[in-house]
């Protein structure tokens, strides 16, 4: 369906997904170039974004009009804290560094921005507008991950990372939000779609932004 609001949303950011699949950072990944400070940079990273994120996604459970996409938004929580811990902990651990040494490090700036415009997103505007700011960080791995898989790595530990996001279960959480995001833009004011489009689009930026924060092992200039 060409009208659905997941269609005019891709629409915007098309071009900024092309800059995310070109940036070196996520070639790196698949042609092995990347150099593993760079990726434990990412996960640690990753893994203070994630606490932040997650209460973003409670947020969303909280304001949800309905049972089912309370209950959705509140197991993806859990489930943003629960890779954190597993995931991280496993892929940290192939990195030489532990959980408990990640959390001592610094919140990148990028990370702090992110999350914190999420969290504003969320908690200031309506549930459409936090199911918007939420949902690059789903779609855009999902395709990552499926235009990634097919070229493979040969580094065991970022293969480990692309078959995550590239896996049907991983998809179908994907799918589950995109038809949640349908649901809402079709009932939205002009307005408020307004505001889901900028939303979305400002966290698709984030996303490239966190990736080349990563890439260059971004640190607070001052």
């Amino acid at each position: 369906m060409a009208d659905r609001t997941r269609d005019l949303l891709w629409s915007d950011v098309d071009t900024l997904y092309g800059a995310i699949l070109a940036h070196p950072f996520v070639t790196g990944l698949t042609d092995g170039s990347l150099p593993h400070e760079t990726f434990r940079h990412y996960i640690v990273q990753d893994a203070h974004y994630l606490r932040g994120y997650a209460t973003a996604l409670a947020v969303c459970a909280a304001k949800a009009p309905t049972d089912d996409d309370t209950l959705m938004f509140a197991e993806h929580a859990a489930g943003a804290i629960a890779a954190e811990r597993e995931l991280h902990a496993d892929l940290l651990g192939a990195l030489g560094l532990t959980s408990e040494q990640a959390r001592e490090l610094p919140v990148a700036p990028a990370t702090r921005a992110y999350v914190s415009y999420l969290l504003a997103a969320a908690y200031g505007g309506s549930y459409a507008e936090g199911v918007a700011a939420v949902l690059p960080c789903y779609w855009i791995y999902g395709r990552v991950g499926e235009h990634l898989v097919g070229a493979g790595s040969p580094d065991p530990v970022y293969q480990r990372w692309i078959d995550m996001y590239a896996g049907e279960e991983y998809h179908a959480v994907v799918e589950a939000v995109l038809d949640a995001t349908d649901r809402v833009g079709a009932a939205a004011s002009t307005s408020e779609l307004a505001r889901m489009r900028e939303h979305f689009t400002t966290t698709s930026r984030y996303e490239w932004m966190f990736w080349d924060g990563a890439y260059r092992r971004e640190t607070w200039p001052v």
